[in-house]
């Protein structure tokens, strides 16, 4: 089949038609077609998605994918990635006139990344040690225990029910405190900020903790070290681990859903 459509890896800030080189999917040449001072960053295919039942194969390309966008990102800063196998009908003229229908919504999105890149950030806790830490001397928790060594057998159980669902109230209202705490310091040194639901896959270093918190963060260059520093005073204390991953190319935060 002829090759007539364009793989879209990213759009890039530049305006010459450079070669990247045979770094693209199975190793096709990558190349930028540029419209005034924006590029797309794709390789010549043929008009049908990339598609297997095999695994393995279907993970080789989304590597090679994503090492595209990376490469890219080195090249030109910041880029609009997209995601594993968009593909643009028609050559490279085509392309142009798709770059020059949407030119003012992706320049929008590329100078609101420019600059900056995707963070994510994890916050795991040992649950028994927070636990204690909320509970110590607390002298609601010590009436209620009182108060069933002295109560019947009735009464007492009725009271460690009451005080079993007290306890999990404290550790909740100090887990919610602790997060509220470290997501202000986390908010002062990011330009934005996406709080993710609970993560899949667990790091093996925190399999018997708790998350805390997870957030996909868009940082600017020059605040990357003050955010480490501000998460490795986290991941010091006593019963907490942290996980800080990026840069990553910006997926989180653009929007290009009404492209024409």
């Amino acid at each position: 089949m002829v090759e007539v459509a364009r793989y879209l890896y990213s759009i890039a800030k530049t305006g010459q038609k450079e070669h990247l080189g045979e770094i693209g999917i199975e190793k096709k040449a990558v190349y930028t077609v540029p419209y005034e001072d924006i590029a797309a960053v794709v390789h010549s295919c043929e008009p049908k998605p990339y598609d297997t039942k095999d695994k393995t194969q279907a993970e080789e390309w989304i590597f090679e994918h994503s090492y595209v966008i990376d490469q890219a990102t080195k090249r030109f800063g910041s880029v609009l990635p997209f995601s594993f196998d968009v593909i643009l009908p028609g050559d490279d003229s085509q392309i142009e006139g798709w770059l020059g229908r949407n030119y003012k919504l992706l320049l929008g999105e590329l100078k609101g990344v420019e600059g900056k890149a995707e963070y994510t950030i994890q916050i795991y806790y040992d649950y028994d040690d927070l636990q204690s830490k909320a509970l110590f001397g607390n002298p609601e928790l010590k009436d209620l225990q009182s108060q069933m060594e002295i109560e019947s057998k009735g009464k007492a159980y009725l009271l460690s029910k009451k005080l079993d669902q007290r306890r999990k109230e404290l550790v909740s209202s100090e887990e919610g405190r602790l997060a509220n705490k470290y997501l202000l310091r986390i908010h002062r040194q990011v330009d934005k900020l996406i709080i993710d639901g609970k993560r899949s896959w667990i790091p093996e270093d925190c399999r018997d903790m708790k998350l805390l918190a997870s957030y996909s963060c868009l940082v600017r260059q020059e605040n990357v070290e003050r955010l480490g520093e501000i998460l490795e005073e986290i991941n010091t204390q006593d019963g907490f681990r942290v996980r800080f991953t990026g840069p990553w190319a910006p997926f989180s935060f653009i929007k290009l859903g009404e492209l024409a």
